[in-house]
């Protein structure tokens, strides 16, 4: 027998039978058993299980406290009769059995087989202890699930094709798409649309870094005119529209319209920030020691074998300046402000932009010197930069050969390679406004006349030499700005062989040679333009440097590289990116009011 005092019941192991207690009972239990009984040496045990009377038989009525208890004896309770165990739960109940039957209990119904109606609250009393603890185990550990937080996750779904064909194909990666997609401004072309999330991850940040060079169309650029203005000049014919298309306003309309994309815009901005951490205090950049300025410390490789600040200088400033980033306004106004300053304070009197650069480097990077004076006052209209713009513009008159080509030093013999810097900055002088006379454009056209084969398909770097496709794209984009169109079969014939007999090749990494056939292929338009550009836009973001120090910056690579270095290869990578807003088409004009593709504008068949 098992007594539980704190429900005032009392269990048999032997019969199970359960008894509630009185206090009258209570002290009964107390003299006949102990709560460590075993089922064998129970006070109840029986044979007869049949004559068991459960608790819920008894009357729940207890008796009153005068009614003395009964003495039990032990050895009387082996073999308790039906009336003994009933005088355990309730004596008064033993009394009306002991009572002679009358007529009135012969003929009374039997006991009833339920218990009579109980308190509120009693029945919970029955209920066994180790369910009160579960159900109390139960509601605890609901709360603690109601109240724990979840991780929110993007939805990823498993995109299943519908489509039936007859081919048996491989599955490729899952693509997962997320609701909250972003919409992107610039283009993403086939190649650069994300099919992982780590992609996808690069993708929206390389948009981030896309919008450091752009601006709203309703921003108010300082000394630049209202937006409305710029998208007119840009339709029209005047000659401002050469870099009125580089307005950071209208940057969005100029990439969409021109085939560039997200990326490529991300990899003129992370350009743009590479080369702005290795100006040299002094504002200038160097060929063969940029990376001792205090940003870099030694940590890039790729040094150049030519010293040459003005050209590294010259070199750096252009791609700043496609991106419409002047002395006056943009981001990097510090950086181009301080690199103008050190070309003009070291500008000898009669013009020469050569500075420290002599034999071979000396008419290259007074050319690539020139073009920048002169698009920098073409762009804001300084005057303090007018001056040493037109003495730099006089130099290279002075400096032509009577043959009409310029090389290394003034008044040599002239090369394609050299006459094709020139040529460009004489054309930025007469976009600029500047003096530029006509005999000089006119006597580099007679020198071309000389180098070229078939009557102007091709070109040589020199009188006698063989033709190379490097000069022909130099060359022909010499003569678009000498006045040839594309009505020219030799032009049309040129240009179709840049595209079918040297396209671009990874393997075969030109960075000079891009950079001026990209332009050749830009102005002329059409579908030879967009074969080009699909092809070599992708081959650059895909090889600049992506991690480190070095992020950014383009490795040196190919013919050329090893002289001008990590320096020379960034500032060309960058400026063939920036093609696309660059400069103006010269035979297409772009009216930005209504959408048009490239080859509806084409004149190029």
């Amino acid at each position: 027998m098992t007594v539980r005092h704190w429900l005032m019941l009392a269990d048999c192991w032997a019969c199970g039978v359960c008894i509630e207690l009185t206090e009258l009972n209570r002290g009964l239990a107390k003299q006949g058993f102990s709560g460590d009984s075993t089922p064998d040496q129970g006070p109840f045990a029986r044979d007869d299980r049949s004559s068991r009377i459960d608790a819920k038989q008894a009357s729940p009525m207890a008796l009153p406290h005068t009614a003395p208890p009964r003495p039990i004896d032990r050895q009387l309770l082996k073999q308790p009769t039906q009336v003994e165990i009933a005088a355990v739960a309730n004596p008064f109940f033993v009394e009306q059995l002991q009572q002679p039957a009358t007529q009135d209990t012969v003929d009374a119904p039997p006991l009833p087989t339920q218990s009579a109606p109980r308190p509120f609250g009693s029945s919970l009393s029955d209920i066994p202890a180790w369910l009160v603890s579960l159900l109390l185990h139960l509601a605890f550990l609901t709360l603690l699930a109601l109240f724990t937080l979840t991780q929110d996750s993007p939805l990823e779904r498993i995109l299943l094709s519908t489509t039936v064909s007859p081919d048996v194909r491989e599955g490729g990666r899952i693509q997962l798409e997320s609701e909250d997609e972003p919409d992107y401004d610039l283009p993403v072309s086939d190649t650069e649309r994300p099919r992982t999330k780590p992609q996808r991850e690069a993708l929206i940040l390389a948009d981030q870094q896309a919008r450091e060079i752009r601006l709203d169309p309703d921003a108010t650029v300082p000394y630049q005119p209202p937006v409305s203005e710029i998208r007119r000049t840009i339709g029209s014919e005047n000659s401002q529209r050469t870099f009125a298309v580089r307005d950071p306003r209208v940057r969005v309309d100029m990439v969409k319209r021109e085939g560039g994309t997200t990326l490529t815009e991300a990899a003129v901005a992370r350009g743009l920030r590479w080369l702005a951490k290795h100006q040299n205090r002094d504002g200038s950049w160097s060929l063969h020691r940029f990376s001792r300025c205090d940003a870099c410390d030694g940590r890039c490789n790729g040094h150049g074998n030519v010293v040459s600040d003005s050209a590294a200088t010259s070199l750096s400033l252009l791609p700043f300046l496609g991106a419409g980033q002047t002395h006056l306004s943009g981001i990097y106004r510090d950086q181009v402000s301080q690199g103008l300053r050190w070309m003009v304070e070291n500008q000898a009197p009669d013009g020469d932009l050569r500075i420290d650069s002599r034999g071979p480097s000396g008419m290259y990077a007074h050319g690539q010197g020139a073009i920048v004076l002169c698009e920098a006052y073409a762009m804001t209209g300084d005057e303090m930069l007018r001056d040493p713009a037109q003495r730099s513009i006089d130099f290279i008159v002075e400096s032509q050969h009577p043959a009409g080509g310029w090389r290394y030093r003034p008044g040599e013999p002239g090369d394609t390679s050299v006459l094709g810097w020139q040529v460009m900055a004489l054309q930025s002088a007469r976009v600029a406004g500047l003096n530029v006379p006509e005999e000089t454009l006119e006597l580099s056209g007679h020198y071309l006349d000389t180098v070229m084969s078939q009557d102007g398909v091709f070109y040589s770097y020199q009188k006698g030499r063989r033709p190379t496709h490097v000069m022909t794209a130099e060359a022909l984009l010499c003569r678009m700005y000498s006045g040839w169109t594309l009505d020219n079969p030799e032009l049309k014939a040129g240009i179709q062989s840049l595209v079918e007999k040297n396209p671009p090749q990874r393997k075969d990494t030109n960075i000079y040679y891009w950079y001026y056939a990209t332009q050749v292929l830009h102005h002329a338009g059409g579908v030879p333009w967009e074969r080009w550009n699909l092809r070599l836009r992708d081959i650059l973001v895909q090889t600049q440097e992506k991690s480190g120090h070095q992020a950014g910056s383009w490795k040196p690579k190919g013919p050329h590289a090893n002289a001008g270095g990590r320096i020379y290869m960034t500032a060309l990578a960058i400026c063939t990116l920036e093609v696309y807003y660059r400069h103006a088409p010269i035979f297409r004009r772009i009216d930005l009011s209504r959408p048009e593709t490239i080859a509806e504008i084409s004149e190029f068949d």
